[in-house]
């Protein structure tokens, strides 16, 4: 089975191109501008029972798990920390942090197909994406992004996808699918 790929045009970074293999939990952005980010699903506890079985999946996110410790990102030769909230009722209980050389990334949703990016608070742009390698970026106007925040932002789109319902939805639907009838 072949894993989505998608080439995008990044501008003076050139052609990006992202790789999503669901099944085995792999997100590749690479390019010729820009350093290589791979970000992992591994074989981390999923309890203090001992070690997981790496294929179980959440089955909602590209990635298949929303669970720092069973989740590894590069970017270049350097390791990030990856912090992925949750995923409840909130938009921002979605958002997915990670720091790579002392600079923090979030992507946080702000719509129900689009997450934002900030790097150290500041935004950065807009990205979408479906679970399907296929991710576009938006820059905001004025922003000249740098090789890794490219890479991060598609790589962090890639695998956990973009945007969330918003609380008051997320409740309605609840209530709605709760009525008998």
């Amino acid at each position: 089975m072949s894993s989505p790929h998608h080439i995008t045009d990044e501008g003076r970074a050139g052609p990006v191109a992202i790789t999503l293999d669901t099944a085995n939990g792999r997100v590749e952005v690479a390019g010729p501008g820009i350093p290589t980010a791979l970000l992992l699903r591994t074989d981390g506890n999923l309890s203090d029972n001992g070690p997981s079985d790496s294929s179980r999946t959440d089955g909602v996110t590209p990635v298949g798990t929303r669970s720092a410790r069973r989740l590894a990102l590069t970017v270049g030769d350097t390791t990030a920390l990856l912090v992925p909230a949750r995923g409840h009722l909130s938009r921002r209980s979605y958002r997915v942090d990670a720091t790579v050389a002392g600079i923090t990334y979030r992507l946080v949703p702000h719509t129900l197909a689009e997450s934002r990016l900030l790097r150290d608070g500041a935004g950065l742009g807009v990205f979408q994406a479906d679970g399907d390698a296929q991710v576009v970026a938006v820059w905001s106007e004025g922003t000249v992004p740098d090789p890794v925040d490219i890479s991060v932002g598609y790589a962090l789109a890639a695998a956990f996808g973009t945007g969330a319902q918003h609380f008051l939805a997320a409740v309605v639907d609840m209530g709605a699918e709760a009525l008998p009838w």
